[in-house]
């Protein structure tokens, strides 16, 4: 795990200085403090900085072919990466390192741009080819690692964090208002887009080719589809999950490093516990974070886990004075970024870092499983849902404007006056009525011609798909799994040189759960029920059964005691930044009945406080 950035001149006769390579490196230190590196000839710079996991002593990057015609810098990891270099030294191929990165450039050398279909792993990483004057770039399947680049007709920059891009343009550091209303809306940046108009990410699964005087060619090299293989047994599916998990966990579990788990007490990552137990040698160590309040706290789930498996087991408890982390993790993510949960994934993996260097991680099997509570609400609605689409909309969104918001189930009523097949795209922490609101008149005009919606939806109804659940499943694994999920996992770790690994999301793994039916997947009200009947051979009925929980944080609890003074401090009144964006009248409106207990606006408060904070900082 590394941290990359990079700038090529399209003018071959504009070089590259050494000192902006330096400036951008120097910025992500924190991705990797063990080494630095750098390649700067003529018109092109990368530069990179390492966290050493696998071939400590020769891994050096940035790394070339064997006539340096070829440089690479590269952030991730490849796990088939010795079976590559056994099928490219049989080829010819003469390799000088062990690294997994040196198996990146001799693929593309054989392969060009397809190298990507051969890699199994997580990866952003950049190529520079020297014979054709030709940069190659990449970023693996779901975007567990990031990619961020800058692009104008003399120049591309590119780099692992925004704050390097931003280094080298901060004349094009202008704010995207279509973004902050995906922010207000989701709690972050989605799509290729970024906070900043000029700013872009290279999207999952991905490769972007710039020509010899700049060219462009962004294509999309894989994608996921649901084709639902009946033929199978439950108990078929159970054995080729608890196989293939238990082969992609064993893959991951390469290093040359001490090397643990984060384990929360849930089924996903009490899975991963199990299963890097069955392949491991010595006791794995396992980290936990908890609340003292107990609604939150799954503490005992995660102990149950660690004894049954004699882990080696560390806990911490999260207090609410974590807040004052808040200018930290406007640092860390150079964007506003409304997950909460974004404190305890920092403290976990600050506490891990001080015993090991690399972690796995449960993520994704809520998406792959279809896990989350949403997906029942949805699913309920929509078969709740019999009137016919012109009807409804004016029926329920009727009763919507009709009902006190004090009534439950007034929230149903928004969503079943959408489109019956897309309307959960408009899940959010603001809604429609809400922004028109929030925002400032004049800049609300704007935006309610095309509102965050609208491209969910796209993404909802153009999945390739008639499959409802399986559509959510996909719109999440496109939009909060990668901008909001990984994302958080990604600068939480990274902030403290941590590198965490998710074998659930092996693309692999993930093909074959795509080929398993939606009604194994929620059986009548059971989510991730084929999952839970694969893992029952390893874990106890408590951990299988408990009611989901997340990794979520007490901000309820928080905002009306411990930090109410904080946020009051914060948001009421009419002056700073946020207000020129905002409606400082129905911000205190909403913060006032948030205190009087009317309602809970704890998840919109947090996004505010998130957006002053970094607007203030973006100021200063």
């Amino acid at each position: 795990m590394c941290g990359i950035c990079g700038k090529v001149n399209f003018d071959l006769g504009k070089p590259v200085f050494q000192d902006e390579i330096h400036k951008m490196t120097e910025l992500i230190t924190h991705r990797g403090p063990d080494d630095s590196g750098y390649y700067v000839k003529g018109n092109v710079g990368f530069g990179f900085r390492r966290l050493s996991i696998i071939d400590l002593h020769t891994g050096h990057q940035p790394l070339a072919n064997e006539d340096d015609s070829i440089w690479i810098v590269f952030n991730g990891e490849i796990y088939n990466h010795v079976s590559l270099r056994e099928q490219l030294i049989a080829k010819g191929h003469k390799f000088k390192t062990g690294s997994d990165t040196e198996t990146i450039v001799h693929l593309y050398e054989e392969y060009g741009s397809d190298c990507v279909k051969h890699l199994r792993g997580m990866f952003g990483f950049a190529i520079w080819d020297e014979k054709n004057k030709k940069l190659f770039c990449a970023r693996d399947r779901f975007g567990i690692k990031p990619f961020f680049y800058y692009l104008d007709h003399e120049k591309f920059i590119f780099g692992s964090e925004i704050k390097c891009v931003l280094n080298q343009t901060k004349s094009t550091s202008t704010l995207s208002i279509p973004m902050l209303d995906q922010y207000l809306t989701y709690g972050y940046s989605s799509g290729a887009g970024t906070i900043y108009q000029n700013i872009h990410k290279l999207m999952p699964g991905h490769t972007l080719e710039i020509e010899q005087g700049g060219k462009v060619k962004i294509n999309r090299y894989w994608d996921i589809h649901y084709t639902p293989d009946y033929s199978k047994s439950e108990a078929d599916w159970c054995e080729l999950l608890d196989n293939k998990l238990s082969e992609s966990v064993k893959a991951h579990l390469m290093s040359d490093v001490p090397l643990g788990a984060f384990l929360s007490g849930g089924v996903d990552s009490s899975a991963m516990v199990a299963l890097m137990s069955k392949n491991s040698s010595s006791p794995v160590k396992t980290f936990s974070i908890g609340f003292k309040e107990e609604e939150f706290n799954e503490l005992k789930y995660a102990r149950e886990v660690a004894k049954m498996y004699n882990t080696e087991h560390h806990e911490q408890i999260v207090e609410p004075e974590s807040v004052s982390l808040l200018p930290h993790l406007i640092d860390s993510y150079d964007e506003p970024f409304a997950d909460s949960s974004a404190i305890p994934t920092y403290f976990v993996s600050k506490f891990a870092r001080q015993h090991v260097t690399v972690v796995l991680s449960g993520d994704g099997g809520d998406e792959l499983f279809a896990g989350y509570n949403k997906y029942n609400r949805m699913m309920n609605m929509r078969n709740f849902n019999v009137l016919p689409e012109n009807l409804s909309k004016h029926f329920w969104g009727g009763m919507h404007k009709m009902l006190p918001n004090s009534v439950k189930g007034k929230g149903a009523t928004y969503y079943l006056s959408k489109p019956k097949d897309s309307f959960p795209a408009y899940l959010s922490i603001w809604q429609q009525a809400e922004r028109s609101k929030l925002f400032k008149k004049e800049l609300w005009h704007d935006i309610k011609q095309s509102p965050a919606e609208l491209n969910r939806i796209k993404g909802f109804t153009n999945s390739g798909s008639d499959d409802f659940l399986f559509n959510m499943q996909k719109m999440d694994m496109q939009s909060y799994m990668v901008d909001g999920v990984l994302t958080k996992v990604d600068r939480a770790s990274m902030q403290n040189s941590l590198e965490v690994r998710v074998p659930i999301l092996d693309h692999e793994f993930a093909e074959l759960t795509a080929r398993i039916p939606s009604e194994l997947k929620m059986k009548g009200t059971i989510k991730k029920y084929i999952f839970k009947e694969a893992m029952k051979k390893h874990l106890p009925e408590s951990i299988i059964s408990h009611k989901k929980q997340g990794f979520s944080v007490p901000l309820k609890a928080w905002f009306k005691e411990e930090l109410k003074d904080y946020v009051n401090d914060r948001l009421l009144g009419t002056k700073g930044p946020l207000y020129d964006y905002l409606d400082p009248t129905y911000v205190n409106q909403i913060v006032n009945d948030h205190n009087k207990g009317m309602r809970d606006f704890n998840n919109k408060i947090w996004s505010l406080l998130f957006l002053d904070q970094w607007l203030n900082s973006r100021n200063g």
